[in-house]
């Protein structure tokens, strides 16, 4: 495999390219309208038809990147863009631009190849930041958002349209030349690895934290041009360059929400993130002028930005071995959530003259995924203490306060013979020796009721009757108004020892 900084770099400028193409129609918009006659659901659409196949396509293109590697794949997408970008260059109606921006959205779908490539060259410690840095390739939608419109002032915006040709044949050159050839594939079903993965919670809700953040990114990506000239009656150009604004702020911040969650818990990060969408959503619904629309966008812009950057991290802590499919998925309703925004929008502004509606749907989505992030947190923590508890050359007993034994661990089994359906619900005695005396027993509770815990040296029965000798810490588990909940017992089997 070639060497990693040069795929990561190649596979990052190939992704900004990509997103170059794939805004091409919502950044000439007002320029389009000129020559083309459309309505402003027609408008609409049109911005939001290469959402649909960029979506859709990332995940066929993450399964495919892990068979066939990034440079393929990479080849192959920009050679079938080449068509769109002509044909959109010569459109004259509704209908052909529809049909051409289509297939433009293949270039956003090339997102789920650098995502599957580029962790296969870093180890896992550094997956959120290498993720994040290909995520800058996001920018791509700035460099079209701002300069697209300048050229269209100056040499039509039919004529635009055709420089990417250019721009798009340059890179097939680099790809073939520079791409690796040797990069390691897997040869897998598609069929197989949706069924492995489909039912599994944690890939659907990744794809609704996902589908708000980069979704949130899309939408305003797509829908600023307009929404900017039509509502605030701002030129085109002003429009393009707050919009390339937006787009840079929520990039960059992308490679350091990765490293954030490369050294902090990620879930901790999304309780910011989803709480900075939730107030920005809000503040957006009653934003009376420019100036407050400006502050809720570049709050989205910036909480967006770096939850895109931490929900990568996410993926190959949870599926390591079906990280292509499971990135097209997710990167798939990503872009499915830039989908609806700026229909949702401009349907909301038909029903009722306004955009609040509409703005306060994103918040509260946000709201929601606020709420499943506090619960995954714990989950992940309960998670963690139960393959520690699992893991562990100790014996481990849970009782509760009744002294009913409510759980064991693999240990324990293998020490007393008895597996856990055996001794759950039952009392601890089941091991007792008889070795022991009733003072024995009394002291040792009076102990843990006064301390806390005991620690001391206790003859057991296996299950076939062989008695044994065990070093046993006992300890009271409270809860956060100090009464004991719980009570564990560790021990280790010391027959042999001294």
């Amino acid at each position: 495999m070639k060497k990693p900084g040069i795929q990561l770099s190649l596979q990052t400028t190939s992704l900004i390219v990509g997103f170059m193409v794939w805004v091409l129609i919502s950044s000439l918009m007002p320029y389009i309208q000129k020559d083309i006659l459309l309505t402003p659901g027609q408008a609409s659409i049109v911005t939001a038809i290469p959402v649909i196949l960029g979506s859709l396509l990332r995940v066929p293109i993450g399964f495919y990147t892990d068979r066939y590697g990034a440079r393929a794949i990479f080849l192959i997408s920009f050679i079938i863009l080449l068509f769109p970008i002509f044909f959109i260059s010569i459109a004259n109606s509704f209908t052909d631009l529809v049909i051409g921006g289509l297939v433009l959205g293949i270039g956003g779908a090339t997102f789920s190849i650098g995502v599957t490539s580029l962790p296969k060259y870093f180890p896992k410690e550094k997956h959120g930041l290498v993720n994040g840095i290909y995520g800058v390739g996001n920018i791509g939608t700035a460099f079209t958002t701002f300069s697209a419109p300048l050229f269209a002032e100056a040499i039509g915006w039919q004529n635009t349209v055709r420089l990417y040709l250019i721009l798009i044949i340059v890179f097939c050159i680099f790809i073939f030349i520079l791409g690796d050839r040797k990069e390691s594939k897997k040869k897998k079903s598609m069929l197989l690895e949706i069924k492995s993965v489909y039912k599994n919670a944690t890939l659907w809700i990744l794809s609704l934290f996902y589908f708000i953040t980069f979704g949130a990114f899309v939408a305003f990506t797509v829908f600023l041009p307009s929404f900017l000239v039509s509502y605030f009656e701002l030129t085109p150009i002003d429009a393009g360059i707050r919009t390339a604004i937006f787009i840079v702020i929520a990039t960059l911040l992308r490679p350091i929400g990765g490293y954030l969650a490369d050294k902090f818990n990620a879930f901790i990060i999304l309780l910011f993130v989803f709480i900075g969408i939730t107030l920005s959503g809000i503040l957006l619904s009653f934003s009376p002028n420019i100036g407050w629309y400006t502050v809720g966008a570049l709050t989205v812009a910036v909480t967006a930005g770096i939850g895109n950057g931490t929900i990568f991290k996410l993926v190959p802590l949870y599926f390591s071995k079906q990280a292509g499919i499971v990135n097209g998925i997710i990167s798939a309703m990503g872009g499915l959530g830039g989908f609806f925004p700026p229909l949702l929008l401009t349907t909301v502004n038909n029903m009722t003259g306004q955009y609040a509606i509409a703005f306060m749907l994103m918040s509260e989505f946000a709201l929601v995924s606020f709420v499943i992030v506090i619960f995954m947190y714990y989950q992940d923590k309960l998670f963690i203490s139960e393959l520690i508890i699992k893991g562990t050359a100790e014996g481990v007993m849970v009782t509760d306060t009744g002294g009913k034994i409510i759980d064991v661990n693999p240990a324990f089994e293998k020490i007393t013979g008895y597996v856990k359906e055996e001794v759950v619900g039952k009392n601890p005695s089941i091991l007792s020796s008889g070795k022991h005396d009733a003072y024995f027993y009394k002291m040792m509770w009076k102990n843990i009721k006064t301390k806390g815990h005991w620690q001391g040296e206790i003859w057991n029965k296996r299950k076939d009757g062989q008695i044994y000798q065990e070093l046993l810490t006992i300890s009271a588990i409270r809860n956060n108004t100090g009464d004991i909940q719980y009570y564990v017992g560790i021990f280790n089997d010391v027959s042999n020892k001294g």
